[in-house]
């Protein structure tokens, strides 16, 4: 028999899932280095931030998710013809890399679901 009593109740607190640490930025360094991070989203553009703007933590950051994006989009190319699920993927691919760029603008690090976390896999 359970007791439903108001001071009986349990709280269980579930322990935070694992979720990558977000980087932090210096406020100057996304000012100044924010409209360069974005074009880490427009394909083959990943490698000006990349190689311009070593010394930008946000920059990086941004370029090595865009390199992960550029290389899923190479990887893509031959999925995104198929009718249907290659299309389906096709605009979720052009969708997550708008909303990564508009986040960029904006001053902000949005971490890409399922490939964000690759980027820690890059060095550069």
């Amino acid at each position: 028999m359970e007791n439903n009593t108001p001071g009986s109740e349990h709280t269980h607190k579930e322990a935070p899932k694992s979720v990558t640490a977000m980087p932090h930025f210096d406020k100057k360094d996304i000012d100044d280095n924010k409209v360069i991070a974005a074009l880490s989203y427009l394909w083959i553009l990943v490698f000006i931030p990349m190689f311009l703007k070593k010394d930008s933590k946000f920059a990086q950051e941004h370029a090595k998710q865009g390199l992960v994006m550029f290389i899923c989009g190479l990887i893509g190319m031959f999925v995104f013809w198929i009718p249907l699920v290659g299309w389906l993927l096709w605009l979720a691919f052009l969708i997550l890399n708008l909303v990564a760029l508009i986040k960029c603008l904006m001053g902000e690090f949005w971490e890409i679901p399922v490939l964000g976390p690759l980027r820690k896999n890059f060095n550069i």
